[in-house]
């Protein structure tokens, strides 16, 4: 399904993917301000189980239903992160169903812009013997682990694309945020590290630290900005 259809289908309309037809091609628009800050959080829980031991293949399979599922039902988003969200110029979210619910939990009827570039990256289990079993929540340490060093991807995104991705992904939030508005990003645990890995590497500062749980979310300012 593209972008556009699964934002029609969840109620929000996409916003244009290009910074520069947002902010507008000025040249002195966005001169005289300073960068609005950047808010990376996290999605809520998912409505999926993890009180669960599985091997590799049925790990991958669980992977599969996570990444389709929607959010736990009877969450109520964090005070502080909807309050970031009135706050911002944009609201942003990956095409992943867990990641737009949660941004419409926090946006309520403000426009919501989503895009595939803030999916999480990939999570394959090594092929490991199906004796071996584990939970989910332990599967995705292992699985990380083996992607991150190891470059096992199973055909899937490789660590190197990720990467790419994420410094994409980290300078359109830039060029957004150089309309002097804050930016708030609902999306996924890991790949948010990585684009705030690829801001801090841009000049950016971490200035708020909820850590990587459900609903908690990351501030980035511009350093000296």
């Amino acid at each position: 399904m593209s972008t556009e259809a699964l934002g029609a289908a969840s109620g929000f309309a996409p916003a244009p993917r290009d910074a520069a037809a947002r902010l507008g091609s000025g040249p002195t628009q966005t001169a005289a301000r300073r960068p609005g800050a950047i808010t990376l959080a996290r999605h809520g829980e998912p409505d999926i189980s993890r009180k669960v031991r599985l091997h590799a293949a049925e790990y991958a399979a669980w992977w599969g239903r996570y990444e389709l599922t929607g959010l736990l039902p009877g969450q109520s988003a964090p005070a502080g992160l909807c309050a970031a969200a009135r706050s911002a110029g944009l609201i942003l979210c990956s095409t992943r169903l867990r990641s737009i619910e949660s941004a419409r939990a926090i946006a309520g009827e403000r426009e919501v812009e989503i895009d595939m570039r803030f999916i999480e990256a990939p999570l394959p289990p090594p092929h490991w013997p199906r004796w071996f079993k584990l939970s989910p929540r332990h599967w995705g340490v292992v699985s990380r682990t083996w992607w991150w060093f190891f470059n096992h991807h199973d055909g899937q995104e490789r660590r190197k694309a990720a990467q790419l991705r994420a410094d994409e992904a980290a300078d359109y939030l830039i060029a957004l945020a150089t309309s002097g508005d804050d930016v708030v990003l609902i999306a996924h645990g890991f790949f948010n590290f990585m684009i705030g890995r690829s801001l801090k590497r841009r000049g950016w500062s971490l200035v708020e630290n909820q850590g990587h749980n459900y609903w908690s979310s990351r501030r980035f300012v511009l350093h000296g900005g």
